[in-house]
């Protein structure tokens, strides 16, 4: 059938509509995608750009250099030194195994580092670099370069590993780094992304860790391309960090070299504190350990040794340790006695070699008394029954009150690590903390130093000093931080009547300088040096021993204070000898040989002592450059081991 005219021009109308309305579809399509095109490539083109350089670049953290640490005269304390180590990717490693054993192949591995490795890559993200070895070779270094190809994941480095090449010198002072450990990441709220980088070394202890973020630095960042296999094809960009802070210590190195060889084989410490302006000139503890140990992973073995020595090395007994003061508390009572007015320097106490109080008896250390004695006199002997009266008169509080003046009771603010407040006990601490009343007996016990008083040795240094001043004087141990001086720690004047620190320290003259004096023996012998001191002997057991009955670790405590030169006071000295006996014989010859050695600024002439000592003190010095010669060459020996 034929169609009409006019049913062709309705067919023609009704193809053209739909031919637009599919022509006006597809340019609308293809306008919204080339719209979306557009909003791809140009608006988003960063975020696609970067998306495409994260397959091919990689952006690795540069660990900071750490700041130096140096002694008062520029002599170093603590550095830096470069090392090599061989990191391992486990998201590029792909197979662990398979690549460790080829890089054993290359390198000797040690099993139980490998093993730790093995088990941190497993348990941590798999984009973390993993230390597989450190301290390699640079022959170990270059073999694993060269081989790159066929070791996916694994990246030989240069480090930078902390060294003390002063060993064990100032190892309670400034303490070691080591790597980050879990336990440090769970001390930040938000852990800095450096900490993570392998093996980041951190302080642990001592100034290393009280001055941790001073040190440490800021990270630095490159970005370098790799291939498919990871392996480093160029670096592109860097951006430096910033290196961490040095810092000066106010300690002099020589000063505590000696006094380490000074304190030999015995469980001692020593202060030496410049009373004009506050400075630590030395603080060291005895025996010691190698801090270099501990940077390098110290083994089972030698942290046993170490662990279990009587003598605690690793204690820092300088500011850690509180003993009873003994008779150096003596200064304290006298003082309280002086202020409350209850006492004058010419008063007098009887004393028949003991003192009964209540129902007890109390006895002086010399049992058949000293007969009557005034106040520099009862110095000068150390006499006990003259402070048991002075204490029943002048009671507990004002003791106390007098040691809290004198920096005792509080931990002096230096940064070291675990420094102990020591205890200056009253009514109120006896009630709170032991839960009874206080008695007279312990009043009587506290005059002396016995009892509950516990002081450090950097304690009582901070007490002689100002013993010697009359100011409060602050013990300062940074000298500057960055280049940047820090405060001096002289102090103010003391709120004391300067006449009552002339009679104490009229006393100390006569320890060292009467022929009756408790330290007479350890004298110098120049007038222009002479030294004033206190004795002082703390008892381990409760009851009077005869040293050399009884084992070591029973023995009484030796300490001694002094201040010199008596006219124009230069430095404060304190010694402990733990277990050393008695103060006059053992501790008071260590800290005149120290006191000497300080005044001089090195070996003092044998005119300074005694002459009848002087033979003896020639030889000692000999010995002692002899052991510091010894121990110079075995720590460069193990510096370059």
């Amino acid at each position: 059938m034929r169609r009409t005219p006019r049913d062709t021009a309705e067919s023609s109308r009704k193809i053209t509509r739909r031919g637009l309305m599919l022509g006006a579809a597809q340019v609308a399509f293809a306008g919204t995608l080339a719209m979306r095109m557009r909003y791809m490539q140009v608006e988003q083109a960063d975020e696609f750009r970067l998306l495409a350089e994260e397959n091919r670049i990689n952006i690795h953290l540069i660990p900071p250099s750490r700041g130096r640490i140096f002694d008062r005269n520029g002599r170093v304390i603590a550095e830096n030194e470069n090392t090599y180590r061989i990191t391992m990717r486990r998201e590029d490693a792909g197979d662990i195994d398979d690549v460790i054993r080829r890089l054993s192949v290359l390198v000797e591995l040690d099993p139980a580092e490998v093993k730790r490795a093995i088990e941190e890559m497993r348990t941590s993200p798999p984009f973390l670099q993993v230390t597989v070895a450190d301290r390699v070779s640079w022959e170990s270094i270059s073999r694993v370069a060269v081989n790159a190809p066929a070791l996916p994941g694994v990246t030989p480095e240069v480090g930078l590993s902390r060294v003390y090449p002063q060993h064990e010198n100032f190892a309670h002072v400034v303490g070691y780094v080591g790597p980050v450990s879990e336990r440090d990441l769970a001390r930040y709220e938000d852990p800095e992304p450096v900490l993570r980088i392998p093996r980041f070394q951190i302080g642990k202890v001592g100034i290393e860790a009280k001055f941790e973020e001073q040190l440490r630095g800021k990270a630095g960042a490159k970005r370098v391309e790799v291939n498919a296999v990871g392996r480093v094809m160029r670096e592109l960009d860097r951006r430096e960090g910033e290196t961490g802070a040095d810092m000066q210590l106010t300690v002099d190195s020589d000063l505590q070299d000696y006094i380490k060889a000074r304190l030999g084989e015995e469980s001692a410490s020593a202060v030496v504190i410049d009373v004009e302006n506050g400075d630590v000139l030395a603080i060291a503890s005895a025996p010691s350990y190698d801090p270099n140990k501990f940077v390098r992973g110290i083994s089972v073995a030698d942290y046993n040794v170490l662990r279990e020595n009587n003598h605690r090395p690793l204690a820092s007994k300088t500011v850690q340790d509180a003993y009873p003061p003994g008779s150096t508390f003596k200064l304290v009572t006298a003082l309280a006695g002086l202020e409350a007015g209850v006492i004058g320097p010419d008063d007098t106490v009887y004393c028949p070699g003991h003192m009964e109080v209540g129902s007890r008896r109390f006895h002086c250390w010399k049992r058949s008394g000293h007969g009557r004695v005034n106040l520099e006199n009862s110095l000068r002997d150390s006499c006990d029954v003259f402070y048991y009266d002075l204490a029943l008169k002048v009671g507990i509080e004002k003791i106390a009150e007098m040691g809290r003046r004198f920096g005792l009771g509080t931990a002096p603010d230096v940064p070291m690590s675990a420094v102990t407040d020591g205890l200056i006990p009253d009514k109120e601490w006896k009630r709170r903390e032991r839960g009874a009343e206080w008695r007279i007996g312990d009043t009587v016990n506290a005059s002396i130093g016995q009892g509950y008083v516990l002081t450090s040795p950097l304690q009582q240094a901070v007490m002689v000093a100002r013993v010697a001043t009359g100011r409060a004087i602050e013990p300062r141990l940074v000298r500057s931080i960055g280049g940047v001086e820090t405060p001096s720690r002289g102090g103010g004047t003391l709120d004391i009547d300067p006449t009552h620190l002339k009679y104490i320290r009229k006393g100390m003259y006569a320890v060292m300088n009467s022929r009756r004096g408790t330290a007479y023996r350890s004298r110098i012998a120049l007038d222009h040096m002479l030294m004033a001191g206190k004795t002082g002997t703390s008892q381990v057991l409760n009851r009077v021993v005869n040293s050399k009955e009884v084992p070591w670790e029973h023995r009484d405590h030796a300490l001694f204070v002094n201040f010199a030169p008596y006219d124009a006071p230069r430095i404060a000295v304190s010694v402990v000898v733990e277990h050393g006996g008695g103060g006059s014989s053992t501790a008071a010859p260590i800290a005149r040989d120290i006191t000497l050695q300080a005044l001089f600024g090195g070996t003092p002439p044998l005119d300074a002592y005694p002459s009848s000592d002087r033979g003896r003190i020639e030889t000692q010095q000999q010995e002692i450059e002899r052991m510091r010669r010894e121990r110079a060459a075995a720590a460069a020996a193990g510096s370059r081991a």
